[in-house]
């Protein structure tokens, strides 16, 4: 198992966030949180990658307690986390923001750079144009691309489709798929549902802070429950 999480308990001040949400990710899974904005899924992300530390509960990852470890630590664990709002360096250019992703390398790794440029033909074309002009969906792929030069173990997502066109939306989740084909492990959170669990092989649906439901993507694509609340049906 690569990441297990047991019976987090997160606060803002004296607001209880997550109440007691334990999951596991293994190696090669696609595994997504879904459950309707503010449920807890972008906490949860921030508190596994350590950005914020839980009052009790754990978090393991490839077999160690990462609990109380900061996030700078982490990433050289093989961590990589893609917030929500994705954070580009916005007077870099496209290739300087993923030279940024591969910092905790001594040197840039040329095949490193390659991989992302293939998987995301637009950042190649647009190598030298400052990230701050790229639409909203080439700094999400600009975000991702970040994130795999430091060659992660897991990746996690967080909200990758907000607030982009749907062709736009299809694309990220196209390469969210060819990573999984490619053999890396995703953690995904994501309020599009029914996209997220098309593709995920296990889910777990969040309300207010818990996990209400879990199963394979299949299986809560078919629920009743996750139909009415989700996906519009």
């Amino acid at each position: 198992m690569m990441l297990k999480v047991e019976d987090l308990q997160v606060y803002y001040g004296a607001i209880h966030a997550i109440k007691g949400v334990s999951f596991e990710v293994n190696a090669g899974e696609i595994v997504t949180l879904i459950g309707a904005n503010g449920a807890g899924k972008s906490t949860i992300l921030k508190t596994v990658s350590g950005l914020m530390h839980p009052r009790s509960g754990k978090v393991t990852f490839m077999d160690q307690d990462i609990t109380h470890t900061d996030a700078h630590k982490l990433v050289r664990y093989g961590l990589a986390h893609v917030p929500e709002g994705r954070h580009v360096f916005q007077q870099m250019s496209v290739q300087e923001n993923l030279e940024m992703g591969a910092y905790i390398h001594k040197s840039l790794n040329k095949a490193d750079l390659e991989m992302v440029f293939e998987l995301f033909p637009r950042l190649k074309e647009r190598r030298r144009q400052v990230a701050g002009t790229l639409s909203g969906g080439e700094q999400q792929m600009l975000a991702m691309g970040r994130a795999l030069m430091s060659n992660p173990k897991l990746l996690m997502l967080d909200e990758p489709s907000m607030g982009l066109a749907p062709i736009m939306i299809d694309q990220i989740f196209e390469i969210i798929q060819s990573l999984h084909k490619a053999g890396k492990t995703v953690l995904l959170v994501e309020q599009n549902a029914s996209k997220a669990l098309s593709i995920a092989d296990r889910a777990y649906v969040l309300e207010t802070g818990k996990v209400t439901l879990c199963g394979t993507g299949e299986e809560l694509r078919s629920s009743d429950q996750v139909r009415k609340a989700y996906l519009g049906g």
